[in-house]
């Protein structure tokens, strides 16, 4: 009977410590996410929160997130980050180019914390970065402004000289140039990713150089909108612009967060996150090209899915022959720019105008 009584006590413990355990286990991941400006931009934080949402709705209660808006690059991103560390989340994705270096500050004094940095250059072993080659995407949308300006003047109105919005515009360039070689890409910097304001400006600035297509790597439609309002055309950047301007948006080259964040976030469930330098692109549906205004001709349509075929074939489009703005031939016809010159691209390609300053 003792041997019974025993029995049943130790089973009774064992019960009483699993179920904490069992409890934890179910505990939910706890995710934050840092923007740059609120998810009503319509453009980079709107498509930042997309799939953000996107994988709410995948994991349910496997993941709790939460998010903060218009947070600034510098000393303040650095103290929301570490509030987030402290206050006990598991994983946080910074998502501007700036919040680098306030990231990789926090992830050493959080060891245990997964830490993801949108953009950015800098790793630890518990902090990874994510990017993606949209400018396969602007690629195509370049071949559809080479084709349909008038003046020959492309306007561009971009946020910092540094290399993603660099190479951007190359990419861009040259799809223009492929189908346009008179064409002229025209770049003004407002220094700033989001500021509705700055952004109109440098668009209105540019319609009135001659400009008679905006393009931009801006987050908010407000190019778009001034492009429209002068009767003139614009290719959108971040979302499909055309939904919330209307179709003088010619094509989008979009962002799609979803299948990063899903598969990233299972990684993290599973215990198997590890640091890393993710760069996507078409082929795996983390950048795309949106849905084409009517106002795109037949022609244009099949010219820019030929070379969509082509790139998700596994060509460049940084493949030369490709010459600097001076007409020097950087590179020679069939060689590739490799990777690594591609992030740290500080140079414009030939019909360019504008510094890298």
């Amino acid at each position: 009977m003792k041997k019974l009584i025993l029995g049943v006590l130790v089973l009774a413990i064992a019960f009483s410590l699993a179920a904490p355990l069992a409890a934890q286990a179910k505990k939910p991941l706890k995710i934050a996410f840092v923007y740059i400006g609120p998810p009503g931009d319509m453009g980079w934080t709107y498509e930042q929160d997309r799939g953000r949402l996107a994988a709410v709705q995948h994991f349910g209660n496997k993941i709790e997130t939460k998010y903060i808006e218009n947070v600034p690059e510098g000393p303040d991103a650095e103290r929301v980050i570490r509030q987030y560390a402290a206050a006990g989340f598991d994983m946080i994705f910074t998502t501007s180019f700036g919040y680098m270096d306030p990231t990789l500050a926090v992830a050493k004094d959080f060891p245990k914390v997964i830490f993801e940095h949108c953009s950015g250059y800098k790793t630890a072993p518990n902090m990874a970065t994510y990017f993606g080659r949209i400018e396969e995407a602007r690629y195509l949308t370049g071949i559809i402004a080479g084709r349909m300006t008038k003046s020959n003047i492309i306007g561009y109105a971009a946020a910092f000289p540094i290399p993603e919005v660099v190479r951007g515009i190359n990419g861009f360039t040259l799809g223009v140039k492929s189908v346009n070689p008179k064409a002229q890409v025209r770049v003004v910097w407002t220094n700033t990713w989001y500021d509705p304001v700055k952004e109109r400006e440098a668009a209105v600035a540019l319609l009135d150089a001659g400009a008679d297509i905006i393009a931009q790597h801006q987050d908010t439609t407000e190019p778009q909108k001034a492009a429209q309002e002068r009767g003139k055309f614009s290719i959108g950047y971040d979302s499909d612009m055309g939904k919330f301007v209307g179709d003088s948006v010619l094509a989008s080259a979009v962002w799609e967060w979803s299948t990063y964040y899903i598969d990233t976030i299972q990684k993290a469930l599973e215990g198997t996150w590890k640091t890393h330098e993710y760069w996507g692109g078409l082929k795996d549906n983390v950048v795309r090209l949106s849905s084409l205004s009517p106002k795109v001709p037949a022609s244009v349509v099949a010219e820019v899915e030929a070379a969509k075929k082509k790139i998700l074939g596994g060509w460049s489009i940084f493949t030369g022959p490709i010459k600097d703005q001076g007409g020097k031939v950087v590179y020679a016809a069939g060689q590739v720019v490799p990777d690594d010159k591609q992030l740290s691209m500080d140079w414009f390609v030939e019909g360019v105008v504008g510094k890298v300053q």
